[in-house]
């Protein structure tokens, strides 16, 4: 069905440093993966996705795309929803020579543990997944991370709601990621450092005369940032 497995070693070495060729070959180097996150040397053409600058989301009907922003434009924080399941994205510099995902994963199943849940790791379609039930201040809630190590990037993706407990639920949701496109400027960045997000131009014209619309105390507030909803993907309006 899907054979986009991708492992790593768990040192991370030099940004410069080089590749093997089976490590080029599962990191874009080699013909293109049948599905993505697709790095965008290799994205497929012809299809509408909205540009949030470093990501490119693929329109899909009925997903709302929801953002918080910061009042400069800046994305802070990317959910994607569809009924009871959530989707939430981010995307990381890595070295050129492995992946990171091994050891973020493991962070996660720490932190994961001193909170008290019990952590499982799974093989799914991208490798090794990990799913919990945590405590949440609206009671007990199932999430599944799923991580995708790119050339020089890694995708990060929590799934929660329905789409956590049962995987195979995940629907559209797991289009929209099969279908993300990562952008990878050529800037060097420290490891794990977030890949610039931002919004789309006539979103974060809005948001600036919001925000300058506002007296000095309302600025205050808004520096805790924006929360913005794209309408459900129905016709790719906001896309490019």
């Amino acid at each position: 069905m899907f054979s986009r497995k991708r492992g790593g070693p768990k040192h991370v070495r030099p940004d410069d440093a080089p590749q093997s060729a089976a490590l080029a070959k599962s990191m874009g180097d080699g013909p293109p993966p049948e599905f993505g996150p697709y790095d965008s040397s290799q994205a497929p053409d012809g299809v509408q996705r909205l540009d949030l600058g470093s990501l490119l989301i693929p329109a899909v009907e009925g997903v709302e795309v929801r953002v918080q922003a910061n009042p400069d434009g800046g994305i802070e924080q990317i959910v994607l929803v569809h009924g009871d399941s959530a989707l939430q994205l981010g995307v990381f510099a890595a070295p050129r020579s492995e992946g990171i995902w091994d050891e973020v994963r493991a962070e996660i199943a720490t932190a994961m543990k001193s909170d008290g849940a019990a952590p499982q790791e799974f093989d799914g379609p991208y490798g090794v997944e990990l799913a919990a039930r945590v405590e949440t201040p609206e009671g007990p809630a199932d999430v599944r991370f799923v991580g995708v190590d790119g050339p020089r990037w890694m995708v990060r993706a929590l799934f929660q709601g329905q789409a956590a407990a049962q995987p195979s639920a995940e629907g559209v949701l797991g289009e929209c990621l099969r279908g993300l496109v990562v952008v990878r400027d050529e800037e060097a960045r420290p490891v794990r450092e977030a890949l610039p997000l931002r919004l789309p131009r006539e979103m974060a014209e809005q948001a600036e005369a919001q925000h300058a619309g506002h007296d000095h105390a309302a600025h205050d507030h808004d520096h805790a940032g924006h929360d913005h909803a794209l309408p459900p993907q129905t016709n790719g309006r906001h896309a490019h």
